[in-house]
């Protein structure tokens, strides 16, 4: 199984994701909604990260590693709380795309910061994605 496959599988559950997170959020606080879906992560992937424990895999190299691991939590769960605002505030056709913006906003950051190349296909793909999500959200 290649990244694709993963990055594929990923798109799928993201998208049942905010399905699910629409019919979740109706009648109740959009914070405490998050709340509730992010102690249901934490559980999750706890039991997935123990039961397919590799030996010596829970080491952490460094604090800058766990400076990153804390930083994009927070981003994450930032993210998470203005997702479930969103959604509960307007229809998920019009948030997932908007929120889908993220993929041309890495294309950006992984030139500037990680220091990838930016290829046509990358500019080319990421104009259309910041397109159709416009395109999606005036709709």
């Amino acid at each position: 199984m290649t990244w694709l496959f993963w990055a594929l599988l990923s798109a799928a559950f993201a998208a049942a994701t905010a399905i699910l997170a629409k019919l979740g959020v109706a009648g109740v606080d959009s914070n405490y909604a998050t709340a509730i879906r992010t102690t249901v992560v934490v559980i999750f992937t706890w039991a997935i990260a123990l039961a397919t424990r590799q030996p010596g895999s829970f080491h952490v190299p460094g604090s800058r590693t766990w400076l990153f691991l804390f930083l994009s939590g927070l981003a994450t769960g930032l993210s998470w709380l203005c997702y479930f605002r969103a959604l509960q505030m307007g229809p998920a056709s019009r948030v997932a795309p908007i929120d889908k913006l993220s993929v041309a906003l890495v294309i950006v950051a992984s030139v500037l910061f990680l220091g990838e190349k930016l290829t046509w296909g990358k500019m080319v793909g990421g104009l259309l994605i910041v397109a159709g999500a416009i395109f999606v959200a005036l709709d």
